[in-house]
Order: structure tokens, then C-alpha cells, then sequence
């Protein structure tokens, strides 16, 4: 049976795509991954892969043509299948509401769709009634195969206006909001809070209110999600003893609900939007919301001694009692983030031969500098800029290090995008800062307390962490002297920075007190040699030690 491949949605904001080049034609044989084209969005280009395995039997949209998501891109199928009543269906879409007499005259190419929808549930929206628009779960990372609903932010019954947050949907990368590019009523839901599915999974289906579409549903989704029962209104403990959690976890900054043109506006005022108010649904802060905030002392003061007391008494996160001597077992559900990173640690730890380079570098002139670069005013440098600047400039010296393995070819990079571990609740995730190379170390420092910020927040976006070249990760401040890492890939070497650590060292043939941190290289040895890596980590080395030449 022939699959229906749309114009996918890349990113959180993408209303149209083009594509820049198809690396399949037709014709061609197609397996599960295999890369389709590479789809221009509003923020990159992206390779769009196979989710589907047969031959390409139709391309719908051109090399340099933009269409709207959810348009037909291509077919994939047997070799041979008559395809011509999908194509048909989907060039006559638009003409379908002017003339509903035509589905009578063509009852085949309506199943053919039909069944197509079975096996691929992102097919065109145009088939549908009237006003009525399937939307299906988005790919928001390129990385990103599957999703799981957060928290849902409307209800089947609720208006949706276009621009309207519709959920908060967790990525292997982070957990962003998702708007609607379409108005009208929510008539149902196809993924429950805390489910995951596959990317173009049926989310949820939007229409005229009234719409009957158990047909759309039993087609293409499960079983439509039931308007609360009498009982079920009369039993509101659970949602009672759900709610403090919540609003706790908004009060302490966790999660605040608001409009992405309030949270602007608030960055630009410096507000925080945990001591505003929201008027809107479910608490939702608006853009009024923030132009009309007066701070108050007391307000103040109350949101910054409330944490103290939380601290000395922590009741919500305290564990079980357990007895001596019982058995006792937590399971927690693996996140989107965790089974990526297990995912793609494994397949870098199992296919690249790692080897790691150890070295040691003295600390003291780096302390001096960067006591007297911080007495600048508003100016704030730690360790690890210091070391990510030196790392940068060693890279340009060294671009062996700064390089990619396929099996064609080694790619060497001559730009380098250093990208930066940051722990977060779920895991790691890894912003970039792109074209390190060329920024001050005080541009590093805010770049990375920006990026730190927001990752653990997960407001990062996608974007916001691809095309990094070499990946940095530091435990130093955990009291960690020294640790290797698995590679990032596809980063061909990732540097793993311990803490300084204050011990007797030999200098002039004197032993005195001296500060040391240890640095490990880990390399890939299908691209770095042993002899690259170590002349490597000497220049790094002189950078570090040697503070000033990073200036020159």
C-alpha cells in the first residue's frame, strides 16, 4: 500500500517549507532512515528522512518549490503501484468544498485515501469536511522521532483561535509550546497528557463546533476522548490533590504559563513572571497581564523568603519511609530526553573506537587573569569560558581535532561551533556556541549563562543545539578531578575538565603549593591519531597557562 509523505513541520514556528534538494529520486529504492531531501524551514535546512521503506513513486514538490506543511511531497510504495487516484485526490483538494457533488462521482480515489490514511496519518487536511483540520504531532527537533504530550493547554469543547497555545510537548531536547495555526473548536484529542507517540501521530483534530469526527477518528486515530461523565464532575479529589503540585511548581519558577509575546515583554521590562498574575485560562499570563504589572515591596519580598522556608522544610520532595530491612523499589518512565541520550551514547560508545589523552595544566597564572579580567565592571569570567576560549583558538590551530567521520569521507571543519554539556532535571543537553572562535571570553561567559539559563528551564530551541564540532563538558564544580567522556556525535573529540585542585607541585626545582586541573581528551581513533590528539591538548595547554596569548 502506497504512503503519503507531507511537508513536515521542523520547527516549532514553520507554516511552509521548501525543498532545497531531493537526495532520492524517483524511482529510487527507499529504506527506514534513509535521507529524502533537505527541507529549508524558517530557522535552517534540515535533512528530512524516511519513516517508510519501498520505492519513490511521486515527488509533489519540486527542488527550490515552498508549499505549506501537511502538502503532499512525495508517495512511497511498491514498484508499479498505480499511485494515479492518490495523486488525483490530492490535486483536487481544494476544489472539494466547492463542489461536494464530486466525492459521489469518485467513490475509489475516497477509499484509495482512505486506506492510505491507515498506514500514514499525516495525509493532506484537504480531504477532510469542511473547516475541519487534522493536527498531528510535530517535529521540533531533527533529531526528534517521537514526542510525548506534556500538558495539554485546551480542552475538547474549548475555542482555539490561531496562535493559541495548544499543548507543551516533550522533545528529546526540550519541552516547547505548540500553537495552532488554526481557529475553531477543539473536537478531540488523540494524545493524552504523559503519552508518546511518533511524529505525525494524530494530536488532536480542530473544526466548526458540532463536528461529527468519529469517522476521522476510526480512520486515522483511537477512540475520541469521552465528554466527563456526571460521575466523574462529582469526584474532584484527584484533581484536588493534583492542583498544589502545579501551582507550586509555577510558583517556584518551574513551569509559568504565558504567551510568548508576554515572556518577551517581560525579558525587556526585567519582570519576573512568577510574581505576575495571569488573566487568562488556567492562570495564563498575557501580554496585558505584563504591561499592567505594578512590583509591589511586600509581593517581593514574600516570593523571595518563601524559597527559604521551602528549603529548611523540603515535605514535597522528601521520600518514603522505608523500614530496616524491607525491600524497596521506585520505577520512574524513562523521558524523551532519556532514551535519546541512552540511544545515541550507546551507538557513539559501540561504533567509535574511543581513546583518552590525559594532561595536566598549572592554574595559577589563569587564576590571576581571571581575578583581574572580573574587576572590570559587569564583567564576569569563570573557568570554564577560559577554557572553552583556549579550546576554540587550539582548534584553529589543530582542525584535525574539529572533524566529522562518515564512511565516504573524514569531514575537516575550518569554523568551529564548540558546544557546551549542560545537566538539566531529565539529563544533558548540549547548546552550541556557534563560531566560538571569534567571540570574547566576555561574550563566552554570557553566551553560556544564557544558554545554561534556558536549558534548564528546557526553553532552548532546537536549533540551539545542532552543528556543534567539538563538545566541552566540565564536573569541576562537583568536586570531580578527573572523568572521560563519550564522544558527542558527530563530534570527532569531547574534552572533559576536572576541578583546580590546590596541591604541592615542583617549580625551579622547588616544591611549593601550586593549583592543577586535569584535562581528558577523548578522541574517535577513526579520525584522530593518537600523536594529533596529544599535540592537541599541548596547545590547549599553553592557551590555559598562559592566559594572555589568548588575547593577542
Amino acid at each position: 500500500m502506497a504512503t503519503i509523505i507531507t511537508m513536515p513541520r521542523l520547527s516549532d514556528t514553520m507554516t511552509e517549507g521548501t525543498v532545497a534538494t531531493w537526495l532520492k529520486k524517483v524511482g529510487d529504492k527507499i529504506s527506514e532512515g534513509d535521507m529524502l531531501a533537505e527541507i529549508e524551514t524558517d530557522k535552517a535546512t534540515m535533512e528530512f528522512e524516511s519513516f517508510n521503506e519501498g520505492t519513490l513513486l511521486y515527488i509533489g514538490i519540486q527542488a527550490g518549490e515552498t508549499a505549506p506543511i501537511d502538502a503532499l511531497l512525495a508517495i512511497i510504495g511498491n514498484e508499479g503501484e498505480d499511485i494515479s487516484a492518490l495523486i488525483a485526490g490530492a490535486a483536487s483538494a481544494p476544489a472539494k468544498e466547492e463542489a461536494p457533488e464530486a466525492k459521489e462521482e469518485a467513490p475509489t480515489a475516497k477509499e484509495e485515501v482512505t486506506e492510505a490514511k491507515k498506514e500514514a496519518p499525516t495525509t493532506s487536511n484537504a480531504a477532510l469536511p469542511a473547516g475541519v483540520v487534522m493536527v498531528t504531532m510535530p517535529r521540533l527537533s531533527d533529531t526528534m522521532t517521537e514526542g510525548t504530550v506534556a500538558t495539554w493547554l485546551k480542552k475538547v469543547g474549548d475555542k482555539v483561535s490561531e496562535g493559541d497555545m495548544l499543548a507543551e510537548i516533550e522533545t528529546d531536547k526540550a519541552t516547547m509550546e505548540f500553537e495552532s495555526f488554526n481557529e475553531g473548536t477543539l473536537l478531540y484529542i488523540g494524545i493524552q497528557e504523559g503519552e508518546s507517540a511518533p511524529i505525525d501521530s494524530l494530536l488532536a483534530i480542530i473544526g466548526p463546533a458540532g463536528t461529527d469526527v468519529s469517522g476521522i477518528v476510526a480512520a486515522g486515530g483511537s477512540a475520541p476522548v469521552a465528554a466527563p461523565t456526571e460521575e466523574a464532575k462529582a469526584t474532584p479529589a484527584a484533581k484536588e490533590e493534583v492542583a498544589p503540585v502545579v501551582q507550586e511548581a509555577a510558583a517556584d519558577g518551574q513551569r509559568v504559563l504565558a504567551s510568548p509575546l508576554a515572556k518577551k515583554i517581560a525579558s525587556d521590562k526585567g519582570i519576573q513572571l512568577t510574581q505576575v498574575k495571569g488573566s487568562g485560562e488556567n492562570g495564563r499570563i498575557t501580554k496585558s497581564d505584563v504591561e499592567n504589572f505594578t512590583p509591589s515591596a511586600p509581593a517581593v519580598q514574600s516570593q523571595v523568603a518563601q524559597p527559604q522556608t521551602d528549603n529548611s522544610q523540603p515535605t514535597t520532595v522528601q521520600k518514603p519511609y522505608v523500614p530496616a530491612g524491607q525491600i524497596a523499589t521506585e520505577e520512574i518512565k524513562n523521558s524523551q530526553m532519556r532514551k535519546i541520550i541512552a540511544k545515541r551514547l550507546g551507538e557513539s560508545l559501540f561504533t567509535a573506537p574511543h581513546y583518552n589523552l590525559v594532561i595536566e595544566v598549572t592554574m595559577d597564572e589563569a587564576m590571576k587573569s581571571r581575578a583581574i579580567i572580573n574587576s572590570v565592571p559587569d564583567t564576569k569570567v569563570s573557568f570554564n569560558d577560559l577554557v572553552i576560549k583556549a579550546s576554540a583558538l587550539a582548534l584553529k590551530k589543530h582542525p584535525k581535532i574539529n572533524s566529522q567521520w562518515t564512511a565516504e569521507a573524514i569531514t575537516i571543519n575550518y569554523h568551529v561551533n564548540i558546544g557546551v554539556a549542560v545537566a538539566v532535571e531529565d539529563g544533558l543537553v548540549v547548546p552550541v556556541l556557534p563560531f566560538t572562535d571569534g567571540m570574547s571570553l566576555s561574550e563566552i561567559g554570557t553566551s553560556v549563562r544564557d544558554l545554561a539559563g534556558r536549558a534548564k528551564n528546557k526553553k532552548l530551541l532546537p536549533t540551539e543545539m545542532e552543528g556543534s564540532t567539538f563538545t566541552i563538558s566540565n564536573l569541576g564544580m562537583f568536586g570531580i578531578t578527573e572523568f572521560n567522556s563519550i564522544i558527542n556525535q558527530p563530534n570527532s573529540a569531547i574534552l572533559s575538565v576536572g576541578a583546580i585542585v590546590e596541591k604541592p607541585v615542583v617549580k625551579n626545582g622547588q616544591i611549593v603549593v601550586g593549583n592543577t586541573m586535569m584535562l581528558s581528551l577523548a578522541c574517535d581513533h577513526r579520525t584522530i591519531d593518537g600523536a594529533t590528539g596529544a599535540q592537541f591538548l599541548q596547545t590547549l595547554k599553553q592557551y590555559i597557562e598562559n592566559p594572555v596569548t589568548m588575547l593577542a
